[in-house]
């Protein structure tokens, strides 16, 4: 399973943008959006360029990549199913990647980070109706219920992102249960609900072309 095992701080000032994958660290004073905002490498500071066109439409593409941490082979079937979807395709494409399981962790604040999320579905600490996924991709669909292990559930890790995401809320398509910690996908997600400074319609422009 492919991913991006760089630095990860260099991409939110690539993109000029927080892009949380690096958790509560995102959140404090330490982020390096908030020390350094401007792109990485020797000529960062000077850099002025004009984005325009394709520049745009490159930088958008990469931006929701990094956020949900996807590379462009995988990115691109995402697209491909979301061009054969009926409805809007670039809030479809947002919607296929919303529902991703290492996303859905994250959004129930599970994990801090999508990063987080997606090690602890591979380690297999997460059922869905029941039965054991490790897979990250795996798309959940509305009536679908995503519980904690049971050994799991006193993992110092998961009760740390619990605890440090209680005041950020969770999206309205989910619901939480902190009792038992179960989460369950209540609809497809609306793209009002999807709360990223994207133009995902710049991203279909450049796969039109």
């Amino acid at each position: 399973m492919a991913r991006y095992i760089g630095p990860v701080c260099r991409l939110c000032r690539r993109e000029g943008m927080k892009l949380f994958l690096k958790g509560e660290r995102c959140y404090t004073e330490k982020c390096a959006i908030e020390k350094r905002n401007f792109p990485p490498g020797q000529h960062g500071k000077t850099r002025k360029a004009k984005l325009a066109g394709y520049g745009l439409q490159l930088r958008e593409k990469q931006k929701v990549k990094r956020i949900y941490g996807v590379l462009e082979d995988q990115f691109r079937r995402y697209f491909e199913a979301a061009e054969r979807t009926r409805g809007i395709t670039g809030e479809t494409l947002l919607q296929l990647l919303e529902r991703r399981l290492d996303n859905v962790v994250y959004r129930l604040g599970l994990a801090t980070s999508r990063p987080q999320a997606r090690q602890l579905v591979r380690h297999g600490h997460f059922l869905v109706n029941g039965k054991k996924v490790d897979i990250p991709s795996y798309s959940v669909k509305p009536g679908d219920v995503v519980t904690v292990l049971g050994r799991t559930q006193k993992n110092p890790t998961v009760e740390h992102a619990m605890e440090e995401v209680k005041g950020r809320g969770i999206p309205a398509w989910l619901t939480f249960d902190a009792t038992t910690i179960t989460g369950r996908i209540m609809s497809v997600p609306t793209r009002e609900q999807i709360n990223l400074p994207v133009q995902e319609q710049l991203i279909v422009e450049l796969y039109s072309k």
